[in-house]
């Protein structure tokens, strides 16, 4: 584990989780946050798919605690980080992380929120009922990141701190 690596994950999750509170869209049960997504997909290409998952398990979680999220945040941004982690990790291309990202969360992550939804939650809601508001969301956050990597890869002084493998 590199200091680098390490730090950078710190304030990915401070980010993520100071601004769950403040910048959110509620739906139902769930709050859906595009910071978490851009984070996601930031974590994804600036750390490796590892740091991405633990960094959207501790957002989460944090959120959670802080009464700030709900339990739907764990299979959205957890699969949605894991699979945009690996699909950049394999074709080392950016869009793919955004791809892995839109796909991890708001479809599949979507679907495995509605279990928890149903019979943890008590919702009374359709299969398919996350699947509008998560894919919004992860749009959303997931072009925002596409931007901040591309403006990062043209600033050669950033670059260096960056490395998109």
């Amino acid at each position: 584990m590199s200091v680098r690596k390490l730090t950078f994950s710190a304030l990915f999750i401070a980010v993520g989780t100071l601004t769950s509170h403040i910048i959110y869209i509620p739906i139902g049960v769930s709050k859906i946050t595009p910071v978490q997504h851009m984070i996601n997909v930031l974590s994804a290409v600036i750390l490796g798919p590892g740091y991405a998952v633990v960094n959207a398990f501790m957002i989460s979680l944090l959120r959670n605690l802080l009464g700030t999220g709900s339990l739907l945040a764990f299979p959205g941004s957890m699969i949605g980080a894991c699979l945009a982690g690996l699909l950049y990790f394999i074709a080392k291309k950016k869009i793919f992380a955004v791809f892995g990202e839109i796909t991890g969360t708001g479809i599949i992550g979507a679907l495995a929120s509605f279990p928890i939804a149903k019979w943890l939650l008590g919702q009374n809601i359709a299969a398919f009922f996350f699947i509008v508001p998560f894919l919004l969301s992860t749009v959303c956050g997931s072009l925002i990141a596409w931007a901040v990597l591309a403006a990062l890869e043209k600033n050669r002084s950033a670059s260096k701190y960056f490395s998109m493998r």
